[in-house]
């Protein structure tokens, strides 16, 4: 395991699985619940919980893939593929950023830091690329969904990362 809980020894198998694991669940929670947003045309998701405790779990570049192309997936799979492009981009950074100043940033604190920028991030990358896609306003219109959906995110990935970080070092 590579990332903040282990020490990096290079790309191994379980490493791999877990990734494509922690990917298949970003899908899954991206879909299990998507919220319409009211005056835009996407729609709120529990998928960035996913993101960001894997990006904090195991590093910036798993946090990218499994961010965006996690992501990215479940947008194809539920009929909103023209969002599939910008989600690629929005929650890869997310995945990225987040990871990057976990690792750069010991501690709670840079998990913390790392999460609010990531949700960020996510928020503006969906405002910008909406903006290319529908315009100022439904732009702006979908900026508080997507906001509520980042704290949602950066709450629950740090509980989980906390509970996960706890239960390893009992088991060491």
């Amino acid at each position: 395991m590579s990332g903040q809980l282990g020490i990096n020894k290079g790309i191994q198998t379980k490493d791999i699985v877990l990734c494509g694991i922690l990917m298949a669940l970003t899908t899954v929670m991206t879909m299990i619940v998507q919220i319409p947003v009211i005056g835009a045309h996407g729609y709120v998701n529990m998928g960035d919980t996913v993101v960001l405790f894997t990006a904090l779990y195991l590093g910036k570049k798993q946090g990218a893939l499994v961010g965006g192309l996690g992501s990215a997936l479940a947008d194809l799979i539920s009929g909103y593929g023209v969002y599939a492009p910008v989600t690629l981009i929005a929650k890869g950074l997310e995945g990225f950023i987040c990871g990057l100043i976990a690792e750069k940033v010991s501690g709670r604190a840079g998990r913390i830091i790392g999460t609010l920028v990531g949700g960020v991030i996510m928020v503006t990358g969906y405002f910008i690329g909406e903006i290319f896609m529908y315009g100022i306003k439904t732009s702006t219109a979908a900026v508080a969904a997507n906001s509520m959906q980042a704290l949602f995110g950066i709450i629950t990935s740090l509980v989980i990362y906390t509970g996960v970080s706890r239960a390893m070092h009992k088991s060491e």
